[in-house]
């Protein structure tokens, strides 16, 4: 466990303010995400997947065929292979941010289980095998469901899960509040990524942005995100490169202009190194749905 905590990863979730969920339905041999943690909420479908390893904060388990878990924010998280045999693992990613449901509707008596689920979230929720496989065929449709009809359903799934019997919690671990002072630089620099993405974007004025200087801020971001401004960024683009890549039927070079990469052997190269194989194969092997809503 201590070797693996010295690999956590922080992840850059592809959803802007105006986005309600984002959903990722694959069939997959293998899971090749380190582990990782971003302050999104996400619920996690797997089917087919005993003998994956589970690891929520300081928990790690061997999952049977099939499990559903909430994570919460900022908890640390990963799916490994381990020692499942299955090589037609289906798994279900929905995330959503924190502010998706305002405080005012939150604390409205209707809301009060998904409330006080998101609360308990924070150490990992494990539902029942029962309730994952009856809620099954929903998870499995969300993905194909447009506009209201998916926040509808989605609201109706987290209400249902909120009343489930049986829940378990994972980890004895609550992640460390952000600094509030930290986590507004992070919100205004993450908020600026993700609308200039698109272009270039020289060190010296992200640093203005939050008046630091660029060594200062370097370091900060360095230790917020465990990675240098430059890999921040490019991980930015290569999240919505990899979006591009399954939704849209674009030119590689194209999907690298478009997303600020100005050289086409940059691009596979940087693509290479976050997703461990070409923006081809990467294009050729995925075979699931992956969409904001």
């Amino acid at each position: 466990m201590v070797d693996i905590l010295k690999k956590i990863h922080r992840e850059i979730v592809t959803l802007s303010s105006e986005d309600s969920f984002l959903v990722e339905d694959r069939t997959k041999e293998f899971f090749d995400y380190p582990i990782h943690y971003h302050p999104e909420y996400e619920l996690n479908f797997i089917l087919n997947g005993k003998g994956v390893r589970r690891i929520i904060g300081d928990s790690m388990e061997e999952i049977d065929d099939v499990e559903l878990v909430l994570v919460g924010p900022n908890l640390y998280h990963v799916w490994e292979k381990h020692v499942c045999a299955n090589t037609k693992i289906r798994e279900v990613t929905i995330q959503f941010q924190i502010d998706l449901f305002e405080e005012g509707f939150l604390h409205r008596s209707v809301m009060r289980p998904i409330r006080e689920m998101f609360d308990r979230s924070t150490h990992g929720i494990l539902f029942s095998k029962e309730v994952s496989l009856s809620i099954k065929d929903r998870i499995l449709k969300v993905a194909k469901m447009d506009g209201m009809d998916n926040f509808m359903e989605m609201l109706s799934i987290l209400y249902d899960l909120a009343i489930s019997r049986n829940q378990r919690l994972l980890s004895t671990l609550t992640p460390e509040p952000p600094n509030l002072e930290h986590s507004k630089k992070i919100k205004k620099l993450y908020e600026f990524v993700q609308q200039n993405y698109a272009r270039k974007i020289t060190l010296t004025e992200a640093a203005d942005l939050v008046n630091m200087s660029s060594v200062s801020f370097n370091r900060f971001i360095k230790k917020r995100t465990g990675k240098t401004f430059v890999d921040y960024l490019n991980e930015v683009r290569i999240g919505y490169a990899s979006k591009f890549l399954v939704e849209r039927d674009l030119a590689i070079s194209e999907i690298a202009f478009i997303c600020g990469f100005n050289s086409i052997a940059n691009f596979n190269r940087v693509f290479k190194k976050n997703k461990n194989r070409t923006p081809t194969k990467f294009r050729e092997d995925f075979s699931g749905i992956k969409r904001i809503l």
